[in-house]
């Protein structure tokens, strides 16, 4: 190893402990810094790993001390702080960064809008099927970085996020996924989609011609995108509307992964339906065929997924009302998926912290679909605005006990309560997973 460097962690969470977990277990000198006030469970975990903290603050003239700083992804590169780090040149990365530099086994990292949490599981999914050590890290679960603290795995799924990106320098995935791309957190962003855009291209910027990059075809903004952005990496396709070279393309119901020797999977076998999961599980089965796994495995691997909580996740049926957890939809193009897949009448609760949102490309899916539109957010006006003239009720909630109550109340026999926000939790929820689960619980309680 390298000298020893007085490395300073800002943002504590899951990615600030894995950090300064393994600057310690490295031999360096690592304290965390958080402006907010850190949560118990937190507190307890860097006491028991020896690294020394502060909570509710930030005491600049140490951090600026620093020789290498690892910064949060939830820290924008707008914050005050970030502009004396930038002004005093000291190195700044982000967390997957850190955890990149000292990784020996073969990443395969999933970035998009949507379907990317769904794709990470399925390929870490496909690759314990096959008896390969394999870790799922990231953006879901446990941090990249704390994998790394812990020990060691020949394979690493991970999911990164466009703030997890924004940070790298040398980071390479041998096997980059973008799912897609529609506008999502432009508030960071200066509301620019081609700023959000830049960021998730970053996932195959360090690339060779040894790696491969896996994108939707039919996704109109990444292929906008992926024209101002080239790689020297191989490029795979997905397609369900037109024929592909080499990649995966849907044809008369079929599922063909055309890598070597080509794979046909009946859309029908699949464990997760849906015109999405059925590109999340094309996306999977390339990867896994570039991973060199056997098709047979593959095959079982995508018709025995399970699907992941808080995403289309069917909670109970009540009376013949079937209640649905969609809390991880947090932008519109994530609730578009869910409503496209809707066979039953629907009463839809939505809403929370909107991040520069445009709802009208869910209008015509909520004219035909949806009998009542629930808003829970303590600013429900877009959505009003946005859907009285085409859904037959749009009225407001108070909590998610009330959301719930109401939605059955009105609900009848042969009906669906789908909770899919698209819109971030913030404002009455400590996540998405603390408001899917509160959700889960109000069902359970009628």
């Amino acid at each position: 190893m390298k000298k020893a460097l007085n490395i300073c962690v800002l943002g504590g969470g899951e990615s600030g402990l894995g950090a300064a977990r393994l600057a310690k277990k490295l031999g360096h000198t690592v304290w965390l810094s958080d402006r907010g006030n850190l949560a118990e469970k937190w507190t307890t975990a860097l006491e028991v790993a020896g690294i020394e903290y502060e909570s509710g603050q930030h005491s600049e003239e140490r951090i600026l001390k620093s020789d290498l700083i690892i910064k949060s992804p939830g820290i924008p590169e707008k914050a005050p702080l970030i502009g004396k780090i930038r002004a005093a040149e000291i190195e700044l990365i982000s967390e997957i960064e850190w955890a990149y530099r000292y990784c020996k086994g073969t990443i395969i990292a999933i970035t998009g809008t949507n379907g990317k949490t769904t794709v990470t599981s399925m390929v870490h999914h496909l690759l314990e099927k096959a008896g390969k050590n394999v870790a799922l890290v990231g953006n879901i679960g446990k941090s990249f970085a704390g994998s790394l603290a812990d020990g060691t795995h020949d394979y690493y799924a991970l999911e990164v996020s466009s703030f997890q990106l924004d940070d790298i320098i040398h980071f390479k995935p041998h096997i980059a996924i973008l799912t897609n791309i529609t506008p999502d957190h432009l508030d960071r962003y200066n509301y620019k989609v081609e700023e959000y855009a830049a960021a998730k291209m970053r996932i195959f910027e360090n690339q060779g011609a040894e790696d491969h990059l896996i994108y939707c075809a039919d996704d109109e903004l990444s292929l906008q995108y992926l024209k101002e952005y080239s790689t020297p990496s191989q490029v795979w396709a997905l397609s369900q509307e037109n024929p592909v070279e080499q990649g995966a393309q849907l044809i008369n119901g079929k599922i063909e992964i055309i890598i070597n020797q080509q794979i046909d999977m009946d859309i029908n076998e699949l464990a997760l339906q849906g015109k999405h999961n059925a590109y999340n599980s094309m996306a999977s089965g390339v990867a896994g065929r570039l991973l060199n796994i056997r098709k047979e495995a593959i095959r079982e691997s995508l018709s025995s997924f399970d699907s992941i909580e808080h995403r289309l996740e069917s909670v109970l049926q009540i009376y013949g009302i079937e209640f649905i957890n969609d809390s991880k939809a947090t932008n519109v193009n994530s609730t578009w998926y869910a409503l496209e897949s809707m066979q039953k009448p629907t009463i839809w609760i939505a809403g929370g912290v909107d991040k520069g949102n445009d709802y009208s490309q869910l209008q015509k899916l909520a004219k035909e679909k949806i009998k009542a539109l629930i808003c829970l957010g303590t600013d429900n006006s877009k959505l009003h605005a946005a859907f009285e003239g085409s859904v037959p009720l749009v009225i407001d909630a108070a909590d998610m006990d009330e959301a719930v109550r109401m939605a059955y109340k009105m609900g009848e026999k042969g009906d669906a309560v789908l909770l899919s926000p698209a819109c971030a939790s913030f404002d009455l929820f400590d996540s998405y997973e603390d408001r899917g689960r509160q959700f889960k619980h109000s069902v359970r309680q009628l």
